[in-house]
């Protein structure tokens, strides 16, 4: 096993890929979205496209898996996620794009009998191997144990490892340039965060007159610390100036409701955006929210990180 947490201090992995190879669309635009609901409070509004970055490998999914594969060098790549993941559709598709070997490892031991869900599906047609395991076993898979047990029944023991959500140190420091791509650009920059390592990387790579919002998409007042943490391993400490709002969640991850369908449908109507539910959404909504609290000052200039677009 092959463990992802390579200190910053190490020597740089042999390349596995080259991003020119794929072509991707960087530094991402950066557009006004002309918008009263933020107007009327002093608020300017703009979205940093990273959902345009590549077609398949898409937002913050490029900027955290390429350090990942390069660090690979070719191996077989094996990562976690439940069956609606866009961190495993975006590993399969690097996969296929790239000649490697993909694993994941999937949350839910009772789907292997059932019918492939889309997402799945794409992830098997992409060429990715799927391995299930039960819920108890999958939160375990930080254990040492657990995760050997995994390779072993995977036939993957000499995969390079991969986290859930992809976020470890080279994670983060790979979406450190979406920091520096946006530095004097906005006041405020703000993310939608499943598990820390945009936010990580985006916050540590502003000015330090900028300041960063994840905007948290499961439930729980987990990410903070995890941010942090994720921080501590890429750069050796805390950096820059961020926080977490864990409001917006609307029930967890994966989940939405009529209010939020109706939000994003009017979103895409407002500015010819396609809008992703389980985070871009949700990120959304809460700036909507957070400025009718009077939480950015007026003249503010917001950043609004589009990190994905509607799975199809």
């Amino acid at each position: 096993m092959t463990s992802p947490d390579v200190p910053h201090t190490a020597e740089p992995a042999p390349e596995a890929l080259d991003p020119s190879v794929l072509r991707p669309r960087l530094p991402s635009p950066l557009q006004e979205a002309a918008d009263e609901r933020f107007a009327r409070h002093g608020v300017r509004l703009l979205l940093k496209r990273d959902d345009l970055i590549h077609p398949d490998l898409v937002g913050n999914k490029w900027r955290k898996l390429t350090p990942n594969l390069r660090a690979a060098a070719g191996r077989p790549l094996l990562t976690f996620g439940g069956a609606y993941s866009n961190h495993l559709r975006a590993t399969a598709a690097a996969g296929r794009l790239l000649g490697l070997e993909t694993i994941g490892v999937v949350r839910g031991e009772e789907l292997a009998d059932r019918p492939l869900n889309p997402s799945l599906a794409r992830c098997a047609a992409d060429g990715m191997r799927l391995h299930f395991v039960d819920r108890s076993t999958y939160r375990r898979i930080s254990e040492p144990g657990t995760l050997a047990g995994i390779l072993r029944a995977a036939d993957a023991e000499e995969a390079y490892v991969v986290p859930e959500g992809g976020s470890n140190p080279l994670a983060v420091r790979g979406c450190h340039a979406l920091g520096e791509e946006l530095r004097g650009r906005a006041d405020v920059v703000a993310v939608a965060c499943g598990t820390g390592g945009t936010l990580a990387g985006l916050a540590a790579g502003l000015a330090p007159d900028q300041r960063a919002v994840g905007v948290a998409v499961l439930k729980g007042d987990f990410l903070a610390a995890e941010t942090a943490a994720l921080q501590t391993l890429a750069f050796g400490g805390r950096r820059g100036t961020w926080t977490v709002d864990t409001r917006f969640h609307f029930g967890g991850y994966a989940r939405t409701s009529d209010e939020l369908e109706a939000f994003a449908d009017d979103f895409e109507s407002r500015h010819g955006l396609p809008v992703e539910r389980l985070y871009v959404a949700k990120l959304l909504y809460g700036l909507v929210a957070l400025t009718e609290e009077g939480a950015f000052p007026q003249g503010t200039t917001l950043a609004a990180v589009i990190t994905g677009r509607p799975f199809s």
